[in-house]
């Protein structure tokens, strides 16, 4: 063997004698790594079930366990008989997770189209809330609309229970209601007043969603739902429908701008109707205006006019001056120039009694009389039946009406007062004044509640508060301005105003306010109404003319649904005439309501 063969030989006996070593190290080091990475998987198991366990069940929870709102429903406002007047219906409002949605931005048309919105809008909309979890697409969906939507089986598409207002009478209650909002919250009328009683308080539940945001598992409740209290007022929805329907005849028939009628109950102060026109339906509140929404019986204020004659008569026999037969001074041929203004009547009525000023309307007699009253008696006497004060009727938005202070009076707006102008009321304040005198001169705060307890507070005393009742009563017998006003086997009592409206630099001589108010029956009232007909134009404008019908036909539907029985019923039962104490005949006002008949009277600022 040479010497290079046995090198060769050599050198690779040489590498068979070192593999063994070599392989053995190869195997350690292979486990070693090995064992160090077990190690590891086992301290991160230990850190991540162990050490760092309820930081990562946290953030697992912060993706799949979510806080729910659970909706409840408001509160269902009821007539004083049990009739709904609002309801809650369930309906589902659609919401999103952007971002899950663009990702399958292929099924954005089909979600667009079952939303019926454009489908390039939602899109643009979806990306620029790209960053948010939580998207409304469309709120209150009928749930069979919603579930159309569902079916769909977009991801990140999901819905929420929520619940809509529902008002049956729409427009004709739409005043005294007011409306809510899309969440839910009352803003207008009664159901902003008692918005924390009606609404209730939302609940909560924690919930497990998967990756599509289904909720798959109720976890637990976090807070327990408290529906919302239901509501029953003192509205009669029967006299409610009369009163707005009458209203609006009203308003057709003279072609007058706006109107309120407003019914009381004497003994306590309950509202049974309150119509106001233009109105709105609340169900569709977006087709509205502010001016249709308002509620003029509570916020627009008017000169009263002749109507406040019963009230001036209240003063003057409380000051021991006058009784109602008492002769009065000569009217002066129908004018009165006071400290250069002309204070007139329609006619020359000679010498009147204060009784002969109510049935008459004599500005002039209203005029003398006021002038013959110590001005704090007089003032009082009007402040105290509720001019210049809210009702406190507890409805938002009610106005003060205005009434200066009595030592700041100059003697001519002394005077004028006397016969309704210098001051400012709302229709619910002349109503309630007028239930004061038909109450025997006990005064009720005016509630919307049925039931509701308030202190009653004597205004006058019941002699003074019959013998104004008396008097009125003459306005609607023969010779009285408001002989339209009469229903047939009742006896009614009360007042028509003409008053002229403010303009600008004076009072316009074109446009007036048409009232009336009364109260039936007579001998022992049990309803009090007040109609109000803003700038009548056509065929008439006398408060006896325009208003009076009006109260007449809403109160003979009241008085039989309410089974009111006549002043008299034995005589009314024996087949003889209706007849008050003072001779008056009940009777039904005539049909025909031409310019030719119009009563006479006219209050001239």
């Amino acid at each position: 063997m040479s010497w290079r063969n046995r090198t060769a030989a050599s050198s690779a006996s040489g590498r068979r004698r070192g593999a063994g070593p070599s392989t053995r190290r190869r195997m350690v080091v292979v486990v070693g790594v090995l064992s160090l990475a077990s190690l590891g998987l086992v301290a991160r198991a230990f850190d991540l079930q162990v050490v760092r366990k309820q930081f990562y069940q946290d953030q697992g929870d912060a993706r799949f366990l979510r806080v729910m709102p659970i909706a409840v429903s408001r509160g269902t406002i009821f007539d004083r008989n049990g009739e709904p007047l609002a309801v809650s219906t369930p309906m589902m409002s659609i919401w999103a997770n952007p971002a899950e949605v663009l990702e399958n931005d292929d099924r954005i048309p089909a979600l667009a189209k079952s939303l019926g919105v454009d489908a390039a809008e939602l899109k643009d909309r979806l990306a620029q809330r790209a960053d948010r979890e939580f998207v409304y697409l469309r709120r209150q969906m009928p749930p069979e609309a919603a579930q159309a939507v569902l079916d769909l089986g977009i991801p990140g598409v999901n819905s929420q229970r929520e619940y809509r207002r529902y008002y049956p009478s729409g427009e004709v209650t739409a005043h005294v209601l007011g409306f809510t909002n899309i969440d839910d919250h009352g803003q207008e009328g009664l159901e902003l007043a008692y918005d924390d009683w009606l609404a209730g308080k939302p609940g909560a539940k924690r919930v497990i969603r998967d990756r599509m945001g289904h909720v798959v598992e109720d976890v637990e409740q976090v807070r327990e739902p408290k529906p919302g209290k239901n509501l029953t007022l003192s509205i009669d929805r029967r006299i409610q429908f009369l009163a707005y329907n009458e209203l609006k005849n009203a308003l057709v028939q003279f072609e007058a701008e706006s109107g309120s009628v407003v019914i009381l109950d004497a003994k306590t102060g309950e509202v049974l109707a309150m119509a106001n026109l233009p109105t709105y339906n609340p169900n569709a509140v977006r087709g509205s205006v502010p001016s249709q929404r308002r509620n003029r019986a509570m916020t627009d204020l008017l000169e009263p006019g002749s109507t406040i004659k019963p009230i001036l008569m209240t003063a003057a026999l409380s000051s021991g001056k006058f009784t109602p037969t008492s002769p009065l001074i000569d009217t002066g041929g129908g004018h009165w120039f006071f400290q250069g203004h002309d204070i007139h009547d329609t006619h020359n009525w000679g010498v009147l009694t204060p009784t002969g000023v109510i049935t008459k309307s004599s500005n002039v007699g209203a005029a003398h009389i006021a002038m013959q009253l110590d001005t704090p008696l007089m003032y009082d006497t009007y402040r105290a039946f509720g001019f210049g004060n809210s009702t406190n009727s507890g409805f938002p938005g009610e106005s003060a009406g205005l009434l200066r202070v009595g030592r700041d009076w100059r003697p001519l707006e002394k005077a004028i007062m006397g016969y309704g102008y210098g001051l400012n009321v709302t229709p619910l304040q002349l109503a309630n004044a007028y239930a004061t005198l038909a109450d025997g001169g006990v005064m009720h705060t005016p509630t919307f509640i049925k039931g509701a307890d308030s202190e009653p507070k004597a205004i006058v005393t019941p002699q003074i508060a019959a013998q104004v009742v008396k008097m009125m009563e003459t306005v609607t017998a023969p010779g009285g301005t408001a002989t339209t006003a009469q229903i047939a086997n009742y006896i009614v009592a009360g007042k028509t105003g003409t008053a002229h409206k403010a303009s600008a630099g004076g009072y316009s001589k074109n446009n007036y306010t048409a009232a009336f108010a009364g109260m039936v029956p007579a001998s022992d009232p049990r309803l009090v109404g007040v109609v109000i007909i803003d700038d009548p134009k056509k065929r008439s404008y006398y408060g006896g003319m325009v208003s009076g019908p009006v109260f007449a036909r809403v109160m003979e539907g009241a008085l039989r649904l309410l089974d009111v029985p006549p002043d008299n019923i034995g005589r009314w039962y024996a087949g003889g005439p209706l007849q008050s104490p003072n001779g008056l005949v009940g009777n039904k006002p005539p049909d025909d309501m031409s310019v030719d008949n119009e009563p006479i009277e006219d209050a001239t600022p």
